[in-house]
């Protein structure tokens, strides 16, 4: 007998992905400094990432409470939210990460989070995001679909 699950299947907890690059970032530092000089114009940019970063998470996550949805990707989603962030990006809890792991570097002089922004894209997308968009389509159908056309996956 098999059991129905209505949840994304996804292979990680975002949280936990995007503090493995946090992590990374400060060890690769420590491990292997970069010798480029580091502008201070770029610690003022780490900040303003954080603040975006942060911002955009919650407002993201207060969207998705207001419509009385989930913010674990291992729950069980029951409306699609549009408005808010969710108007530009699919994703603007992982973009407000993204941002993060950009920013917290950056304040600490730091460019490894900004060299392993691409793979947490990519992680992120295959870890995450595809096992969501997959269960959402089958979940939402052209409800989804239209949404999914309209608006970019990032930004």
């Amino acid at each position: 007998m098999s059991e129905h699950k209505d949840h994304a299947d996804v292979k990680i907890h975002p949280p936990v992905l995007v503090s493995m690059y946090v992590l990374a970032a400060f060890f690769l530092n420590k491990l292997s400094p970069l010798s480029f000089t580091f502008p201070k114009v770029l610690e003022w940019i780490g900040y303003a990432l954080v603040l975006i970063g942060l911002g955009l998470t919650i407002s993201a996550a207060s969207g998705l409470m207001r419509a009385r949805t989930t913010l674990d990707p291992h729950g069980s989603v029951s409306n699609i939210v549009t408005s808010g962030p969710y108007r530009f990006s699919r994703n603007p809890i992982y973009l407000g990460f993204l941002c993060l792991l950009i920013g917290f570097p950056f304040i600490f002089r730091n460019y490894w989070g900004l060299i392993l922004s691409p793979l947490l894209i990519v992680t992120m997308n295959m870890l995450v995001i595809q096992h969501e968009e997959a269960y959402l389509e089958k979940k939402f159908g052209e409800t989804y679909t239209s949404y999914k056309s309209r608006v970019r996956r990032w930004l």
